[in-house]
C-alpha cells in the first residue's frame, strides 16, 4: 500500500512541473492582456467591444444561419429520394402483364431473340445505351437515366412483356442524381 502512495506521489511531481509551466504561461498571458486592456481609454474600450460582439453575432449568426439552411436541404432531398422510391414500388402493383404478351405475340416480337426484344424496348422506352447480355435463358442489362419516371416506365414495360427480375440493383448517383439500373430478367 506505502509503495502504490509513493508511485502516486512521484507521478503526481512529475506532472506538477508541466501544469505548473502551462498554468505561469497562461496567467502571464492574461496579466498581459489586461494590463494592455487598462491601458485604454474608456472610448476605445466600447469600441474594442462593441466590435467584438457584432463580429461574434455575425459569425454565429451566418454559421448557424447556413448549417441550417444546409441541414434543410439535405432534409428535403432526403424526402424527395424517399417519395420516388415508394412511387416506384407502388408501381410495381399497376402493371398488367397478361394485355402486353398479347400484344407482342401478335406483333412478331417472339421471333427475336430476348436480348435484341428487350434492347429494342429499352429504346423505345428512351433509354439509349444500355448494355444488354444474354445468359442462357436470362437476360442481363445495365443503364443510366437521369429521370426516374423513364426508368421506373421502362422497367415497367419489361415486367408487363412477361419478364420478371431475378435480381435488380438501383442507385441514384449523389452528383448527377442519374439512377444506376443493373438487373437480370428471365422470361
Amino acid at each position: 500500500m506505502k509503495r502504490l502512495q509513493r508511485l502516486a506521489k512521484r507521478s503526481t511531481m512529475v506532472a506538477d512541473p508541466k501544469s505548473s509551466a502551462l498554468s505561469t504561461r497562461m496567467s502571464s498571458f492574461q496579466n498581459a492582456l489586461l494590463t494592455r486592456w487598462q491601458a485604454l481609454s474608456a472610448r476605445d474600450q466600447l469600441a474594442l467591444l462593441l466590435l467584438s460582439a457584432f463580429l461574434l453575432l455575425f459569425v454565429g449568426g451566418y454559421g448557424g444561419y447556413s448549417v441550417h439552411q444546409s441541414a434543410k436541404a439535405s432534409k428535403n432531398e432526403y424526402r424527395k429520394q424517399v417519395a420516388d422510391y415508394f412511387w416506384l414500388r407502388a408501381q410495381a402493383g399497376n402493371i398488367d402483364s397478361n394485355a402486353l404478351n398479347a400484344t407482342n405475340s401478335a406483333d412478331g416480337a417472339e421471333a427475336m431473340p430476348p436480348a435484341s426484344r428487350i434492347s429494342a424496348l429499352l429504346n423505345n422506352s428512351g433509354i439509349a445505351d444500355a448494355q444488354v447480355i444474354a445468359a442462357g435463358d436470362a437476360v442481363q442489362l445495365s443503364f443510366t437515366h437521369p429521370s426516374q419516371a423513364v426508368v421506373s416506365g421502362a422497367l415497367g414495360k419489361l415486367e408487363q412483356q412477361g419478364w420478371q427480375f431475378t435480381q435488380l440493383s438501383m442507385q441514384q448517383d449523389l452528383v448527377t442524381k442519374a439512377i444506376q439500373v443493373q438487373a437480370t430478367v428471365t422470361s
